[in-house]
């Protein structure tokens, strides 16, 4: 019987053994499962700040094309108008035209020449105030740019390529020639 009870005795020491090395192994693959559950998580979360980082550049460049969009737009459609406005003003024209051709040839002392010559000057600070402007031209360098040479002329008070005398008048509508100016320069 002490056989038995020795025996009986070991077996409970053997098992209280085997336990803690159990525990041991358990809590290392528990340990070993719970790292790599964080490198896990980590892997995850630095891509989603990668996405997240790309979705907020692409925003931001969305964001800066569509203002580039809108200035663009803007610049565009006040080109337009600019234009639209000169067609207009291009197509008047012709009967302020007139009107100073009628005031060269008028009578002296008429009343009616009066009138024309007071719907002249209303036509023209009218003009200037949508920003038109008359292009200074006689006695000035020829320059394509504002002018167009209608003949070609010998001239002993004027230097070569000098503008002699304005047929027609041009405009300019801002910094945009709506005409240009008529003339005859000398050579």
């Amino acid at each position: 019987m002490t056989d038995k009870k020795k025996h009986h005795n070991e077996q409970p020491q053997a098992e209280e053994i085997k336990e803690p090395q159990a525990e041991a192994v358990a809590e290392a693959e528990t340990g070993a499962q719970a790292q790599s559950e964080v490198e896990a998580l980590k892997k995850q979360i630095e891509e989603a700040e990668a996405k997240a980082s790309e979705y907020k550049d692409s925003w931001i460049r969305s964001q800066a094309e569509f203002q580039n969009y809108k200035k663009r737009l803007e610049r565009d459609n006040e080109t337009m108008r600019l234009h639209m406005k000169g067609d207009i003003i291009k197509r008047i024209l012709p009967i302020l035209d007139d009107l100073e051709r009628a005031l060269q040839n008028r009578p002296a002392n008429d009343a009616w020449a009066e009138g024309i010559a007071l719907i002249v000057r209303k036509f023209q600070s009218t003009l200037e105030s949508e920003g038109v402007k008359r292009i200074e031209a006689e006695g000035a360098a020829f320059d394509p740019t504002f002018h167009e040479a209608i003949s070609s002329e010998h001239h002993e008070d004027f230097e070569s390529g000098q503008v002699i005398e304005v047929v027609r008048n041009g405009y300019m509508l801002g910094d945009h020639v709506i005409r240009p100016a008529l003339v005859r320069v000398a050579q």
